[in-house]
């Protein structure tokens, strides 16, 4: 008997086999009760959430020797020709070769003829948004006024690409990505019916790189019984997805934490030198510091992470290390790092230079180290001086003009007496670009994609904090002005336009930032 692979093999058959679409199931069986069927249904979601199964399955529900029936038997002629795809009443039309008006117009006149069989004549018509608008709108009549025994079941991974007129006759049903914890689920009763050796850790990894698709779990788990010796581990998932495991992604964010550049490049060489694909591993380590950022928020929600609950706990513990203002600052360098690789036609180098910025700073580190060892008491540290600067403003030196010369010489010094105070806004400060001292206004310029950057550091306490230090340290009085590179560029070309500056030097006047 030849091979029948695990995808066809574990297709749902009924209703109730239907995986992480309760509530699209619970809607068409009530409908199938109720005898309150639509002329026309579309599904639309992502590849191999089920879209085409559920489709068939409601064909048999109509055509069934019982039905309409909610539960189909699976016995009867219609029940297994419906199954085998060679029902003459269920026809299964791929949308990307019949997209042309001349095919659709065969289709409107076979839709006369009643069914052979059973009951319906079941129309599927997969990737449907692969049909030209003239197609579409030789279906429209025949959409919203078909005869009594026929029912149209549009399935397409691209919603927004069916004209409106075609939307609106149908009623719609959106099949959402499947939870990685429900397909290790299924995973695992697959293993255990087929006998397959396999790692519980397994089920998961490949549940996890499947992003939401079943059919991808299952084709890979059936890749991995072929091509592992004996029991599957989860150096095969490794080897077999180049997925970058969790524990990699634990691993060097400690090292960013302890703030060891040499340890985090480390770890990166012996990902690549594994062969892992350096733009997944980037992508994994930026839903990590996600993950982290959920942990902190939520304290370890599996639902929210989708992660077994041991994984979610240990991203808890890890969270503690960090404070919400570095979860950001990393996801936003993370980020920015893929925005680097597009101009530099390379991704290692951007990934390594973001990386050792993620991790430098000894003196960051032993913030870092109180902040895991007694996040409560860094807390409380830091909310300590925001009140005292709040409620005991300091005395400010005599105002003086400031050299932006003098102020690059101390700036080094600058952001580690404020690490001391306040990690998260040296850290901020230390992205940003000095431009400008005019007067006793320091102008710091940010790129500008970092708006987050410089909310933080305008916030009241977080400005008051950075004056107090720069003002001390220079022994004058300086304010700061935060400003966006996009925000510059525009006040440059509103300056250097002949006719603005004509007026400006006529008037004396300025150009000053609309707020």
């Amino acid at each position: 008997m030849p091979y029948t692979v695990l995808a066809l093999k574990w297709r749902p058959k009924n209703f109730d086999e239907v995986i992480g679409q309760s509530a699209i199931v619970t809607n068409l069986k009530n409908a199938v009760r109720k005898n309150m069927l639509a002329n026309a249904y579309l599904f639309a979601g992502p590849r191999g959430v089920g879209k085409t199964s559920t489709a068939r399955i409601l064909a048999k529900a109509l055509n069934c020797k019982e039905g309409p029936t909610v539960n189909p038997c699976g016995k009867c002629p219609s029940c297994l020709e419906i199954a085998q795809g060679r029902s003459l009443d269920v026809i299964e039309i791929d949308g990307a070769s019949n997209r042309g008006i001349d095919e659709i117009r065969v289709l409107r006149e076979n839709v006369k003829f009643a069914p052979v069989q059973g009951k319906y004549k079941v129309y599927i018509i997969d990737e449907v948004h692969q049909i030209t608008t003239d197609g579409f709108n030789a279906l429209l009549k025949t959409l919203e006024e078909p005869p009594p025994y026929v029912k149209f079941i549009f399935a397409t991974t691209h919603p927004n690409k069916v004209i409106p007129t075609i939307l609106s006759r149908c009623q719609r049903f959106d099949f959402r990505r499947i939870p990685a914890m429900e397909i290790a689920g299924q995973l695992e009763r697959i293993v255990l019916t087929e006998k397959i050796d396999v790692d519980k850790e397994v089920l998961f990894a490949i549940a996890k790189s499947s992003d939401g698709s079943l059919r991808d779990a299952e084709s890979v788990l059936d890749q991995l019984a072929s091509f592992a010796q004996g029991k599957i581990s989860l150096k095969d998932v490794v080897s077999v997805l180049g997925i970058v495991e969790q524990e990699a992604l634990f691993e060097i964010t400690d090292a960013i934490i302890k703030k060891d550049p040499k340890a985090t490049l480390g770890l990166l060489n012996d990902i690549i030198d594994n062969g892992k694909d350096i733009s997944v591993f980037l992508l994994s380590l930026i839903e990590h510091f996600r993950n982290l950022m959920i942990a902190k928020v939520a304290k370890a929600d599996a639902k929210l992470i989708d992660l077994p609950q041991e994984t979610c706990e240990k991203l808890l513990l890890q969270s503690n290390a960090l404070s919400m203002d570095e979860i950001f600052s990393a996801f936003n360098i993370l980020v920015n790092t893929q925005e680097m690789s597009k101009r530099l036609e390379s991704l290692r180098i951007p990934l390594e230079i973001s990386l050792v910025r993620l991790a430098h700073n000894k003196k960051e580190a032993v913030g870092l180290k109180q902040v895991s060892q007694a996040p409560r008491e860094a807390a409380v540290k830091e909310e300590t001086v925001e009140e005292k600067i709040k409620d005991d403003p300091p005395e400010d030196p005599p105002a003086q003009n400031v050299s932006l010369d003098d102020i690059k010489g101390c700036w080094e010094n600058i952001i580690n007496n404020l690490s001391r105070i306040k990690m998260s806004v040296a850290t901020y400060l230390n992205e940003g670009e000095l431009l400008k001292a005019q007067g006793n206004v320091l102008t710091i310029s940010f790129p500008s994609n970092y708006s987050l950057h410089r909310e933080a550091l305008e916030r009241k306490d977080n400005k008051a904090l950075i004056e107090k230090s720069i003002s001390e340290l220079l022994n004058t009085s300086v304010r700061v002005n935060f400003i966006l590179s996009q925000e510059l560029k525009h006040k440059d070309e509103i300056e250097n336009n002949p006719a603005i500056k004509s007026a400006l030097e006529m008037f004396h006047g300025r150009v000053i930032k609309e707020e």
